[in-house]
């Protein structure tokens, strides 16, 4: 028996045109992260329901604070704000690519049932 986090259904999982655009980037971020599936490509493997709540969690506590850290690196002149935040909102938008690809998964997954 799976752990409910890490339970994924049976089977490959249904692949649709917008999945296949956001596909390049979900992997690049999982091989950068060193999460790579067996598959190594998200193509032919599930995301977890603990990855699709992980990415979330980085858009809210690292994507919205890089934009802060942005903004008062544009007001105060301080560079090192700057790259930071641009670093942050790079690690969210590569979390939040996955999340997607994840959640579409299984909506799809749903519909086929």
């Amino acid at each position: 028996m799976a752990y409910p986090w890490t339970r994924v259904p049976e089977g490959s999982p249904p692949l649709d045109r917008w999945q296949l655009r956001l596909l390049p980037v979900a992997d690049l971020f999982m091989g950068l992260m060193w999460s790579r599936p067996k598959g190594l490509s998200l193509r032919t493997t599930w995301v977890t329901p603990a990855t699709i709540w992980l990415g979330i969690a980085a858009i809210a506590l690292v994507g919205f604070p890089g934009v802060g850290a942005i903004a008062y690196g544009l007001g105060t002149g301080q560079g090192l704000f700057i790259a930071g935040g641009l670093i942050a909102i790079a690690l969210a938008a590569g979390a939040g690519t996955v999340a997607v690809y994840g959640i579409r998964q299984r909506g799809l997954a749903a519909t086929q049932r």
